[in-house]
This record gives structure tokens, sequence and C-alpha cells, in this order.
């Protein structure tokens, strides 16, 4: 085992923790900077590296360390209504990795040398890789949505302030929990962590590191 790359994926644990302080409070789901770091452990690691920092991270939680979203810990957080989503980080970092060196081995290119169409087929592939995450946070928040009528109550209420016309539960329960936040994601997050990456694989790189 590489130790440069194992201090790499605590770096990235950490961050993810960080970042999950930063954070808007939209009802039962707290909108945060995480998946700047999840996007950029997939970016800057191998794939089983960065599969050890979003787990490392998920560790971090399960043990105490008030590393979620709102300086909490516990196994309660993962099994709680926005555990799918941290557990999902674990599936989508290393995917986005994969997708990554691929895109980079066809191109021929490394990540310090991209360019802005680059950046372009990176960030939908960021969107690609973050798919599992939303899934998962939509089934767990689901499961627990739909027997808490206050939950239910909220999402109605979201729904009519988006002047959506949606009747069925499911379609409302995803509007609230996924697609609201994907905007965002994709054109902040992301395109943070693409830009972040470019330059730290830089510094990386000039230490000597091969990404």
């Amino acid at each position: 085992m590489d130790y440069p790359y194992v201090v790499l994926s605590i770096a990235m644990a950490v961050l993810t923790g960080l970042l999950a302080q930063v954070r808007l409070v939209v009802g039962p789901i707290p909108y945060t900077l995480q998946n700047v770091a999840v996007v950029l452990a997939g970016i800057i690691l191998k794939p089983k590296y960065a599969f050890m920092s979003m787990v490392l991270y998920l560790v971090l939680i399960v043990v105490g360390v008030p590393v979620a979203s709102g300086f909490r810990g516990g196994l309660s957080v993962l099994l709680g209504y926005t555990g799918g989503y941290l557990v999902g980080f674990a599936v989508s970092a290393p995917l986005m990795s994969m997708l990554t060196r691929l895109y980079l081995r066809l191109t021929n290119k490394e990540i310090r040398e991209i360019g802005v169409g680059d950046a372009l087929v990176l960030l939908t592939l960021s969107f690609i890789a973050m798919i599992p995450a939303y899934v998962l946070g939509f089934l767990v928040f689901t499961y627990y949505a739909l027997g808490s009528q206050a939950v239910m109550s909220w999402v109605e209420r979201v729904i009519k302030y988006l002047n959506i016309s949606l009747d069925d539960k499911l379609l409302q329960l995803f509007v609230v929990s996924v697609a609201i936040f994907i905007p965002q994601d994709l054109l902040m997050d992301h395109v943070l962590a693409i830009t972040l990456a470019k330059y730290l694989s830089r510094i990386l790189t000039y230490r000597g590191l091969e990404l």
C-alpha cells in the first residue's frame, strides 16, 4: 500500500466532513458542499483510494466523530433519512475515479492538462457517477418520508411553492430529495471540484505522485 495515497484518502475523508458543515437547511435534507469532496476524490484518487476515503468518512460517522452535516455523528446518522446519500458516496467516488481514468486513457491526457472541453466531459461523468448516491438517497428518504405525515406535509409545501403539478407521491419525493439539488450540485459543487482537481494534480504530480 502506498502511504502517500492513504494520506490523500484520509485528507479527502476529512474534507468531506468539513464541507458537510457548509450547509443550507432546506427541510429534512440539508444542502451541503460534500459533493465537492466526493467528485474531487474521484478525480484525484485511484478507485480503491477513492473508495477508501469515503468508507473512512462513514466509519468516522459510525464511531461518533461529528463529521456529518450539523456536526452529528453516530450510527443513527447512517440509519437516518439522509443515510442513503452518505452510503452512496462510497459508490460514487470510485465510480467517478473509474470514469475519469477511462476518459483520460482514451484521450491520452493527464488531469493537469484538461481544457474546457475535457472539463465539460468530466462534468457529465460526474453526474453519472453521482447517480448511485441520488438513488440510494431517494430510496432511504422515501422509506422514512412515507411513514411521516410531518415530512410529507413539508414535501407538499415544497411542491406547491415550486408551482409543480404532481399528484404521485413518489414523483413529489423525487423532486424534493433529488431533482432540486442537481442543478447546484452540477453547476457549483462539481465545477469547483473539477477546477480544484486540475490545479491540485499539478502540485501532486510535481511531488512525484502518479494520479
